[in-house]
């Protein structure tokens, strides 16, 4: 009996201590936080530098006028009601929040010091503001594939990169994240950091047509691939892909429309892959380049898309649904700054630490494609070497 007593004394205590104990809230709004419209950043810089177009460029990424397209776009999305107790954060300055959040790749903790605003208030706004981004953009950014849009994507290969008969470059890049809870090694990659996978489909202009985002980071970029939506479609032939035709200058075969991938894709119907091997005889090392030279289009948009969005730069410290949320948003964003503010060619270069190169490439992978598949590549290897096909500069590079 004596020891049932203590133990129940001991729990008193402890309840006690938890309800009765319990510190005060000292603050219904802490005052740091209270001085928000008097010495937050938004209160105290936003209008100098909507005065100044390259300054506001610089840390918001794009132009004063994109800017207030999208406040237009989502203000109904995340506006909240005024209370009698506070007033609600204008849709403005939500946008801005989260834009720089994705643009600077600062913690929060920074936007709480440079914002005053709440930790738990600032990731509310990021989520919400994402979120809408997200739904507005989705559309615009990535609208359903049609027989003409197909063409025009090729006809931008054919002009800009000399490669015909291309519906896109496919790649597949690890974003670097925080790693989820209770996952074990499933975003642990070859690498040695956690990630997931944005896989993406990208045209000759570096806009993305396509992505697939949260695959885990151990996966292959052709896994992936092969499990993602496009590759069903491709497969159930839904994606109104055009028939094939004669390469320019030929009248027959005709040559199928295909993506372009690196050694990590295997040859399909849907996909060319270079040659594989280092001692390769002349044509098909230029067959090799003149494919590299499509394919880096992706590599291009990746350093645009993170060295604008510089949230790329460090593992994103959030949960794993906001992670992908985010990864989503940078990408309809690119689309859409792309459109309207065009990029910087320094922005595809390549910056140590950021989602580079060399994080991402994998082993090769091994497979006999069917003769048909092999034939199609022959045949658009012959072609670079002909009088059609070739192009001046092609031998420099091989």
């Amino acid at each position: 009996m004596e020891v049932y007593r203590k133990k129940k004394i001991v729990f008193a205590y402890l309840v006690y201590k938890k309800y009765i104990l319990k510190k005060k809230r000292r603050y219904w709004v802490h005052p740091f936080t209270d001085s928000r419209l008097t010495c937050g950043i938004f209160y105290t810089s936003f209008n100098n530098l909507r005065e100044n177009d390259e300054k506001f460029f610089n840390y918001f990424r794009m132009s004063v006028k994109s800017f207030d397209e999208l406040a237009v776009k989502i203000s109904t999305k995340i506006k909240s009601q005024d209370t009698c107790m506070r007033l609600s954060i204008p849709p403005l300055e939500m946008l801005a929040v989260t834009l720089r959040y994705l643009g600077s790749g600062s913690d929060q903790i920074d936007l709480h010091l440079t914002y005053r605003l709440g930790h738990t208030t600032i990731g509310k706004i990021l989520r919400k503001v994402c979120n809408a981004l997200w739904d507005c953009l989705r559309e615009e950014s990535f609208p359903e594939f049609t027989e003409n849009r197909w063409r025009e994507i090729a006809e931008g290969f054919e002009k800009y990169c000399q490669f015909p008969n291309c519906l896109g470059a496919i790649d597949g890049k690890h974003v670097r994240i925080r790693k989820p809870r209770i996952s074990g090694s499933l975003f642990y990659n070859y690498k040695n950091f956690f990630s997931i996978v944005l896989l993406a489909i990208v045209d000759a202009k570096y806009n993305f047509i396509y992505i697939d985002v949260g695959a885990f980071g151990k996966e292959s970029d052709s896994t992936v691939f092969e499990r993602s939506n496009l590759y069903e479609q491709l497969e159930n032939n839904e994606l109104h892909i055009p028939r094939g035709k004669p390469l320019p200058g030929t009248v027959s075969p005709n040559m199928p429309y295909t993506f372009v991938g690196d050694e990590a894709f295997s040859l399909s119907k849907n996909i060319m892959r270079p040659y594989s091997g280092k001692y390769l005889v002349d044509k098909k090392r230029i067959f090799n380049y003149r494919l590299s030279r499509a394919r880096r289009n992706v590599e291009s948009a990746f350093g645009i898309l993170s060295n604008k969005w510089k949230i790329f730069h460090k593992p994103i410290n959030a949960n794993l649904d906001l992670s992908i949320l985010i990864v989503k948003t940078c990408c309809a964003l690119h689309n859409f700054v792309r459109a309207r503010d065009g990029f910087k060619l320094v922005d595809t270069m390549y910056i140590e630490g950021s989602i580079g190169q060399q994080d991402f490439q994998q082993h090769p992978r091994p497979s006999r494609a069917p003769n048909q598949f092999i034939q199609a590549r022959n045949q658009l290897a012959d072609y670079f070497v002909s009088n059609n096909g070739s192009v001046p500069w092609q031998t420099n590079y091989i």
